[in-house]
C-alpha cells in the first residue's frame, strides 16, 4: 500500500471512536459552537442508520430536517421515504424523475414525517477539514456501522 494513503487510512479509526463516543443530540438542534467541516451521523436509539460529510455541519443537519428543506437536500429523509413508499430506483427520464416523483401528495406527507422522524434521531459529528480524510472517514463509519441508509453508487 502506498505510504502516503496508510498515513491516511490509519488515522480514520481514531476519528471513528470520537464520532461513535460523543454524547448525542437527541431531538434538538446542534450546538450553535461546533465545528464548522466533518462527518456526522443520525442514529435511532443506538441503530445508526446514516453517516453524511459537509463542510456546514450544522447548516446540513439542518437541511435534513428542516420542514422547508426540499427532495435534493434532505437526501436521507428522500432515502427513508423511498423505502416507505417502495420508491422504484431513480430515473432520468421527464416522466417519472425524483422531481416529478417528489411532487406527489403522498410523497410530500411521507416526506415531512420522514424530516420530524430525523429531528427526534441521535446526531453525533466529527470535526475533519481535510477533504480526502472527511470522504475516507465518511466511507469507514458507513462501513463499520453498518449504516442502512448509506449508498455509494453513482449515477
Amino acid at each position: 500500500m502506498d505510504q502516503r494513503f496508510r498515513v491516511l487510512v490509519e488515522g480514520l479509526h481514531p476519528k471513528f471512536e470520537q464520532l461513535v463516543g460523543m454524547a448525542p443530540h437527541a431531538g434538538v438542534p446542534p450546538p450553535t459552537k461546533m465545528p464548522v467541516s466533518g462527518i456526522y451521523l443520525f442514529s435511532d436509539g443506538d441503530q445508526p442508520l446514516y453517516v453524511g460529510r459537509s463542510n456546514r455541519l450544522r447548516k446540513r443537519f439542518f437541511l435534513h430536517t428542516r420542514e422547508g428543506s426540499r427532495h435534493n437536500q434532505a437526501s436521507f429523509a428522500f432515502r427513508l421515504v423511498a423505502e416507505a413508499l417502495k420508491l422504484p430506483p431513480a430515473s432520468y427520464t421527464k416522466k417519472d424523475s425524483r422531481k416529478v416523483v417528489a411532487s406527489t401528495e403522498e410523497f410530500i406527507q411521507e416526506f415531512a414525517t420522514a424530516k420530524k422522524r430525523i429531528r427526534a434521531m441521535n446526531y453525533r459529528y466529527v470535526e475533519e477539514v481535510d477533504q480526502t480524510r472527511q470522504a475516507l472517514l465518511e466511507i469507514y463509519a458507513a462501513v463499520v456501522l453498518q449504516t442502512p441508509y448509506n449508498d455509494f453508487g453513482t449515477h
